[in-house]
């Protein structure tokens, strides 16, 4: 067969991982290869790059994609909050045409929910997708795990290790801001590794009165100062998410800038009490090489994805549930989202632990 490989959305770390191992393992059965330049805008062009074990080899190990990506453009499948972008019919006909006249055969789909919205539409119309999950929030509830997120916390952790000894010299109250739209996984999971003292997620609505008070507590124990890790999609008691202001031509609104609203907040409840500063982690969380785990993890998914074609698993999305490999449908795994919850272990550990969700 004649396989196409697509990479949309946001990047992250091992998607050049799941590339190669895909390449690497179909073309010992027989199959080649072409990836789409852009995602979906590739396909629609007809920009794409034969992909062979030379094109692959040595980029297991690089962050980012030898595809390159965009997350905005003529199929967007995403609206945000879970709201689906029903795609034009001409560019689906066009989608389809394009795939006919270049003789591909089936389509290896590598995305989140947006992604794999658009994947899904084209399998409603007979094109032979198997997708696989890419997300760095982790928040895909048909799979325990998602290729990136590990590597995200580790960068998370080694900022916060770095903050903990500025904040400590200068009795300051560092905020560490996130990525985590709507789950807060990287948050808590590199707050618990660094001994952050506050971890906000967007899960929990937090008070501002509480965290001040906290803050001031722990001034009366004589911890001079704190850690707060604080995804970019918490939100306080009674308001709306904080956003960027530059929103144009975007498929989903952009969230940033919640650790300066809540230092501000801190700041007229408590004149002068603290000293604070923030560091907004933003896309440095995505880049540099990804570490062990995700490396087998994406692998893991590439050689699954050419197993799902082997197998016909058309129309499904290569999972890992209890360390095993399943083919769940593509609809199946966007009809809801991997969030934290007050029964989840790690949060429990948290909690033990004395760190204050701001509740």
């Amino acid at each position: 067969m004649k396989i196409g490989i697509i990479n949309s959305g946001g990047d992250t770390q091992s998607l050049n991982a799941v590339i190669a191992s895909a390449v690497i393992h179909g073309i010992k059965l027989g199959h080649t290869f072409v990836g789409f330049i852009k995602g979906w805008e590739g396909l629609l062009d007809k920009e794409y790059i034969q992909l062979d074990t030379e094109t692959v080899r040595g980029i297991s190990h690089l962050g980012g994609t030898i595809l390159y990506s965009v997350n905005k453009g003529r199929f967007a499948g995403k609206a945000g909050e879970g709201k689906m972008n029903k795609i034009d019919p001409a560019i689906l006909d066009l989608a389809i045409n394009n795939l006919a006249e270049m003789g591909i055969d089936a389509l290896i789909v590598i995305g989140g929910d947006g992604t794999l919205a658009a994947a899904m539409q084209l399998d409603e119309k007979g094109v032979k997708i198997i997708g696989v999950p890419k997300t760095i929030d982790n928040d895909l509830k048909a799979t325990d795990m998602t290729f990136g997120f590990s590597t995200a916390v580790n960068v998370v952790l080694d900022a916060v290790d770095r903050l903990h000894t500025t904040a400590f010299s200068h009795e300051r109250v560092m905020f560490v801001e996130t990525m985590g739209r709507h789950a807060g996984w990287i948050a808590l999971h590199a707050g618990i590794a660094g001994g952050a003292d506050v971890i906000l997620l967007p899960e929990f609505e937090f008070s501002y009165e509480k965290l001040v008070q906290f803050l001031r507590w722990r001034k009366t124990i004589g911890r001079k100062y704190s850690i707060v890790v604080v995804s970019e999609g918490a939100k306080a008691q009674n308001e709306k998410l904080v956003t960027k202001e530059s929103q144009s031509n975007k498929s989903e609104v952009q969230l940033g800038g919640i650790t300066e609203q809540i230092m501000s907040r801190v700041n007229e409840m408590a004149q002068g009490e603290f000293e604070m500063r923030n560091v907004v982690l933003g896309h440095i969380q995505r880049g540099g090489s990804p570490n062990a785990e995700d490396r087998v993890l994406a692998k893991t998914y590439g050689v699954s994805a050419i197993t799902g074609i082997e197998n016909e698993q058309f129309g499904k999305m290569v999972a890992i549930q209890n360390k095993k490999i399943v083919f769940v449908p593509i609809y199946d795994a966007l009809e809801g989202l991997n969030l934290v919850t007050k029964d989840n272990t790690a949060y429990q550990t948290a909690q033990k632990l004395g760190i204050f969700f701001g509740e």
